[in-house]
């Protein structure tokens, strides 16, 4: 089974329907929960945010946030998945912020993606991972795998 499929059978176990809100992703997450037959049933959407002006139109990010952190930072991770929950008939949302290359500064480095993981009536997560200059491919690979991760695990503990 892929962990997509392990994602979406522990989501129906929980009754938890799934939003998705994808910047350096670009849709990959989504596309990954939609490969699985029959994946409709819970999960709801996903919101593709490239620009700075579509994760403030489309999932409420303040500009503020984007001003004082910048679009690769755990404010506007958290910012995003909240969006994400808040704008879909979702319980459950993980976001993605990062730069998969090539390029960055010693700042904001290659690889480094900022991750927010919303779910009802509880706190947002929000981690940063720094998966090295590993090319765009692989950093957005790495990336899909993560999230995957996050919502495997937050889907783990004994609470609905």
């Amino acid at each position: 089974m892929t962990k997509a499929a392990e994602v979406l059978q522990a989501a129906r176990a929980k009754g938890l329907c799934i939003a998705t809100a994808e910047s350096c992703t670009g849709g990959l997450i989504s596309g990954e929960l939609t490969e699985v037959a029959g994946s409709s049933d819970v999960f709801d959407r996903g919101f593709v945010t490239y620009s700075n002006a579509a994760k403030r139109d489309m999932l409420g990010v303040t500009q503020a946030s984007l001003a004082a952190f910048g679009a690769v930072s755990e404010q506007v991770a958290r910012e995003m998945a909240e969006g994400a929950l808040s704008r879909s008939a979702s319980q459950l949302a993980v976001s993605v912020t990062g730069i998969a290359g090539p390029g960055g500064s010693a700042h904001k480095p290659e690889g480094r993606v900022c991750f927010g993981l919303a779910r009802s009536g509880r706190p947002t997560r929000t981690e940063t991972v720094d998966f090295g200059a590993l090319g765009r491919a692989n950093v957005r690979r790495a990336t899909v795998d993560h999230a995957l991760d996050l919502l495997a695990e937050s889907m783990r503990d004994s609470e609905v």
